[in-house]
Order: structure tokens, then C-alpha cells, then sequence
């Protein structure tokens, strides 16, 4: 949203806060929890596992699909599983 057509980035922020809510209650909160694609997730089980090991931050990853794959949801995990 641009600040210069009258609403400002905060309250199209403002906007979305209950669906961002919403969606976050559905989405699994740990790897764990996480349905489908169990390669997918036991590579990047081993990547955080590996960072931690190292004490290092997990390295670059690239999610890559079709619509409705998870990916974003694979990516919040990773930053949640990650710390």
C-alpha cells in the first residue's frame, strides 16, 4: 500500500492482524507437527540439527512449488525450530 493514496502502511498492517491471527492458529507450530512431505522435513530436520551442532544459524534454504505446498509454513518452522 502506497503512504501517498491516504492509508498508511501501518493500518493496512492494522487491516490484516486478525486473519494473520487466524491463519497462524491453523498452521503446526513444530516440524513435528507438520503433514506431508516427510523427506522434505527430515532435511531440514538434519540442517537445524547440523547449524545447531555447529552453532551457527541454519544456512541459505530455498523453498520452491506449486501453490498450497506448505512452503511458508515450512519456512516459519524452520525460524521457529532454528530459535
Amino acid at each position: 500500500m502506497d503512504p501517498s493514496q491516504g492509508q498508511s502502511r501501518n493500518a493496512y498492517a492494522e487491516a490484516l492482524a486478525p486473519d494473520q491471527r487466524f491463519d497462524g492458529s491453523l498452521r503446526p507450530q513444530e516440524l513435528d507437527e507438520f503433514v506431508g512431505q516427510p523427506s522434505v522435513v527430515a532435511n531440514l530436520r538434519l540442517a537445524i540439527q547440523a547449524a545447531r551442532g555447529r552453532g551457527e544459524a541454519v544456512d541459505h534454504i530455498l523453498l520452491s512449488g506449486l501453490p498450497g505446498l506448505g512452503k511458508t509454513t515450512l519456512a516459519h518452522l524452520v525460524a521457529t525450530e532454528s530459535g
